[in-house]
């Protein structure tokens, strides 16, 4: 058997803000939930975590070179949302944006695509820390956070993705633990409370 790619296919590859860029307490940034996470003790059995990652956020002119290199055309990536509001009620942090837009811009440079996912599951903690997506206003904030990368990027950016896997997030981020929960407060309460 044989495949082949239809004329015009787009190769491409694509990341997550946390799992590359690294820089987690630099250029304005401020904790997702992901920072919270591998924070704990035992949550992660070797101790890593994306504070350094593949340090995309100093390296990303070697990364679009090597991208460049291997022929891709397409590059989805993430927009780390407390990078770009650091803060529950801050401004825009320009150290943020200026590091998306000098990634835009080079990978445009370099005919590559640039993809962009508006969230990567990496909640900033403050909005976590108001109940996260269970809280109606956490969708508010995600719409100004879609706005002003809209503002700032606008068609610059080819592919604008809203959510990666929102399956993932909505069932094993929020079902699934609220499910085993409810089993564990039941089985614990039975008869007791």
């Amino acid at each position: 058997m044989t495949f082949t790619f239809p004329q015009g296919f787009t190769w491409g590859v694509a990341t997550a803000s946390y799992q590359v860029e690294g820089a987690a307490q630099e250029g304005g940034r401020t904790p997702s939930i992901w920072d919270t996470y591998c924070a704990v003790p035992g949550n992660i059995s070797d101790g890593s975590s994306g504070a350094v990652a593949c340090d995309e956020y100093h390296r990303y002119k070697e990364d679009v070179a090597l991208m460049k290199k291997l022929g891709v055309k397409a590059y989805r990536f993430s927009v780390s949302w407390s990078r770009v509001f650091p803060s529950l009620d801050g401004p825009v942090n320009e150290e943020g944006i200026n590091y998306y837009r000098s990634l835009i811009s080079e990978l445009v440079k370099a005919g590559i695509k640039p993809v962009v996912t508006l969230y990567h599951w990496d909640l900033p903690q403050y909005l976590q820390d108001i109940g996260g997506w269970a809280n109606r206003e956490v969708a508010y904030r995600f719409a100004d956070y879609a706005r002003e990368l809209a503002r700032q990027f606008g068609s610059s950016v080819d592919t604008w993705t809203t959510l990666n896997e929102p399956w993932c997030a909505a069932y094993l981020g929020y079902g699934l633990v609220r499910c085993i929960f409810g089993l564990w407060f039941w089985h614990s309460c039975a008869g007791h409370c």
